[in-house]
Parts: structure tokens; sequence; C-alpha cells
């Protein structure tokens, strides 16, 4: 092995470490964002503007609320 080889590989691995990152991070945001639509909603804040403020379509916080969409 080179040190091209060894470079290449210490900054895959550094790629990879990162990604895992981003995914548990992304997971959590997930979290918090159910989390904390569900605490919107309990405070009486509209669908309309929980969606809104989430960048969520309205049938998506009700899927996370666990509602109907009342058409």
């Amino acid at each position: 092995m080179n040190g091209e080889w060894h470079r290449a590989l210490r900054e895959l691995r550094k790629a990879a470490k990162r990604r895992d990152k981003a995914d548990k991070d992304r997971r959590q945001a997930a979290e918090d964002v159910r989390t904390f639509i569900r605490v919107a909603r309990h405070a009486g804040v509209p669908i309309t503007q929980i969606a809104a403020e989430a960048g969520l379509s309205r049938q998506a916080v009700y899927d996370v609320l666990g509602e109907r969409l009342s058409a």
C-alpha cells in the first residue's frame, strides 16, 4: 500500500463516520419534529400553521397525530 491508498482509506473512513452521524442527526430531528407537532397541537396551534412551520403537508401532520384529515 502506498501513501495514496492510506489517504484514500482514511478519507473514506472519515466520510463514513460523517454519514453515520448525519443519519443519526436526521433520525433525532425527525423525532423532535414529531414531538413538537404533538406539543403544538396540544397547545391549540392550528394544523395549517403547524404544517407551514414544519415544512410538511397537512396530511403529514395528521399522520403524525394519528388523526384523519377532515375534507
